[in-house]
């Protein structure tokens, strides 16, 4: 397969979830062509489930929750002030929880999957505009194939990731002319984590999360130009 050549030189990117996997792979992935990354997530990358290298060159790891408005403002002032600029906004962060119909979900799932799925996306992308807009760059969300039909066990993570195709949309309408701002579709990603939780399941179908990031670095890059407000479909052939 050949290779696509991206050049970040001079940008500066803002990933959120940046110590999960596939928020790792995306800082990684921007960092290689040589961006300048703005990792943040509320877990510190020395965890020891974190994959993310943050002393790594071209990678800076901020702390905030992104659930909340004023870390999320300071978060983003700060990487604004140390940086000159936000070329580049990754909405990462997310969570799944699911295995009982409707009636059976508690309220505490179905607020912590909005809180984390949408509601990071939404405060990320509140205040991260403002300074895209200003470099005329690009919004990249993660929603999830899954929200594209109802199903089964998972209801309030299929709503909360269809929320973010539908904010990613506004925004997108929003922002016409000025800012792109487009979603990836995942599926199962294949993760230790989700090897460990399905391990009868068939993870040849399941794609890398390296394979997801060269994805969002094409929506970002211009080489995307006429693309905004899409959903694309990042999960293979299965």
């Amino acid at each position: 397969m050949s290779e696509v050549d991206f050049d970040f030189d001079g940008r500066v990117v803002v990933v959120t979830g940046a110590s999960g996997a596939l928020g790792s792979a995306i800082c990684e992935a921007f960092a290689d062509v040589g961006a300048t990354v703005a990792a943040t997530d509320v877990v510190d990358p020395d965890d020891e489930d974190a994959p993310l290298d943050a002393g790594r060159e071209g990678i800076q790891f901020y702390q905030g929750d992104f659930t909340d408005e004023d870390s999320v403002r300071d978060t983003v002032e700060a990487i604004a002030d140390d940086h000159g600029r936000i070329d580049h906004l990754c909405n990462v962060a997310g969570s799944w929880r699911g295995g009982d119909p409707v009636e059976e979900t508690d309220v505490e799932t179905f607020e912590f999957l909005f809180d984390v799925n949408l509601k990071t996306m939404f405060l990320a992308s509140k205040h991260a505009l403002p300074h895209v807009q200003e470099t005329g760059g690009t919004i990249v969300s993660v929603s999830a194939r899954s929200s594209l039909e109802g199903g089964e066990g998972d209801g309030p993570y299929r709503a909360s990731k269809a929320g973010v195709r539908l904010l990613t949309e506004t925004i997108a309408e929003e922002n016409r002319g000025v800012v792109r701002a487009n979603a990836v579709m995942p599926s199962v990603i294949d993760t230790p984590a989700n090897r460990e939780m399905m391990p009868d399941a068939d993870h040849e179908k399941w794609v890398d999360p390296a394979d997801i990031a060269r994805v969002v670095l094409f929506l970002s890059s211009d080489g995307a130009t006429p693309t905004s407000g899409a959903a694309v479909p990042v999960y293979g052939e299965a």
